[in-house]
């Protein structure tokens, strides 16, 4: 008896096509998110073509956003890739409704709205507060270096830059000098009416690479003479000051090791686990019991001890609480942290040393680090510490490993901050699909 398949007819037409919704199954990830966009309040988004008459009809903000979401919570980020999406994955068509916008529309869409994406962070982990899923519970935290769009070899030291600058000049006026004997030349042999004092390429390129330059430099001063004001320093202080130590260095000028990037400038070197990197540090507050991501932060700073205030306001307004409780590793270490984490009555448990070295002895005068030392050396607190690895290190890795989000696409803190903000709340909404948000 001969075997009969089933039928498969690709250039069948169907007179009444099948709904879009049928081609994915219940409970689809595309599905969860298309329903939790429509949830959320979304009138930003919506503001800047209010009432501004235009004839070509925009695509629908809800529709862009809960595409953009749904790309990144499947691990695409690139604007062109999401628009291939659009035609050849069967869930992107499902939620794009037969919608297709080109990749320029997407990153212009996407470019315009990056500081609205933490109101929507904020507002997703305040449904999942009113669902109860997150509670004012006790919150892991975390940083991680991402790249920045940015290569570390577009970046310039301060000496490099004062040498690079005297060498510009110098050729730029030898440049000039030739360029005003070729004039000379030219208009003795063929008459003043014939123009001869067109600039030179080469010059042009040395003289934009100079401006590069001494734009950088400008960036640098600025940043030491602002750092330096922080110290008490100011631009009255001479070097070398009667009966007082000498300063190393003139007022607001960077040392020579000091570096600045010329295609984003607001990047810093980082030290990762790779070696040295042009990146940003991105901050978030894990809550132990979902593992939801209730607060981010992202700097251009390479230490955390800075960060970690900042993400408890933010948890705290989110959440409408103080955490009683929060971890996080050594590079939170600071004796003002642990006096304000007392006064406000949040128990910490903050390492002071790391894993492949001791921890220093506590200074005597820092009453605060040693009683976060001895919380730390009873057992109680060291149970309640190693806790930490297994609430935050996971969501770093599903950010990086899982979604493989390493590096931004953005330039410019803010910016980053917004891309920070998405794939944050991408990484939300997998996990609220996962857990179930009744």
């Amino acid at each position: 008896m001969p075997t009969t398949f089933r039928p498969s007819l690709p250039d069948q037409s169907f007179l009444f096509p099948p709904s879009p919704q049928d081609w994915l199954p219940e409970g689809h990830l595309a599905f969860f998110i298309a329903d939790t966009v429509a949830a959320l309040n979304l009138q930003a988004f919506y503001a800047p073509y209010e009432g501004d008459g235009r004839r070509n009809q925009p695509f629908d903000p809800q529709m862009m956003v809960t595409v953009l979401v749904y790309a990144y919570a499947t691990g695409t980020f690139s604007s062109r890739r999401i628009a291939r999406k659009l035609e050849e994955d069967v869930a992107y068509r499902v939620l794009a409704a037969g919608n297709f916008p080109a990749h320029r529309t997407i990153a212009e869409f996407r470019q315009q709205h990056w500081a609205t994406f933490d109101a929507l962070f904020v507002n997703v982990v305040q449904i999942a507060r009113e669902a109860g899923l997150v509670q004012v519970g006790t919150l892991a935290v975390d940083g991680s270096k991402v790249k920045a769009n940015a290569s570390k070899h577009k970046a310039m030291s301060y000496g490099r830059m004062r040498q690079e600058e005297t060498r510009l000049r110098a050729q730029i006026a030898a440049l000039t000098a030739q360029a005003a004997a070729t004039d000379a030349a030219e208009d003795a042999a063929l008459g003043p009416d014939v123009r001869g004092d067109e600039l030179p390429a080469e010059l042009q390129r040395r003289e934009d690479r100079l401006a590069k330059i001494a734009a950088a430099k400008a960036r640098l001063e600025a940043r030491q003479a602002a750092a330096d004001r922080e110290t008490g320093r100011t631009p009255d202080d001479e070097r070398k000051s009667r009966g007082a130590k000498p300063f190393a260095r003139d007022f607001g000028v960077p040392r020579d090791d000091a570096q600045d990037n010329f295609t984003d400038p607001e990047s810093r070197i980082m030290k990762t686990s790779a070696g040295f990197d042009q990146c940003f540090n991105g901050q978030i507050a894990v809550d132990e019991t979902t593992q939801l991501i209730v607060a981010t932060g992202l700097t251009n700073c390479n230490a955390d001890n800075g960060a970690l205030l900042p993400l408890l306001d933010r948890a705290r307004a989110t959440l409408g609480g103080e955490p009683p409780e929060v971890l996080a590793d050594a590079g939170y270490r600071a004796e003002a942290t642990f006096q304000t984490l007392e006064a406000r009555a949040i128990t910490a448990y903050i390492s002071l040393g790391h894993e492949t070295r001791p921890a220093k002895a506590p200074n005597p005068g820092h009453l605060a680090t040693h009683r976060m030392a001895a919380r730390l050396q009873s057992e109680g607190g060291r149970a309640r510490y190693r806790r930490r690895k297994a609430i935050v290190e996971p969501v770093i890795g599903w950010i990086k490993e899982v979604l493989g989000f390493r590096r931004f696409h953005v330039r410019g803190e803010a910016k980053a901050r917004g891309e920070w903000n998405l794939i944050c709340l991408a990484v939300n909404l997998k996990r609220l699909h996962r857990i179930g948000l009744a």
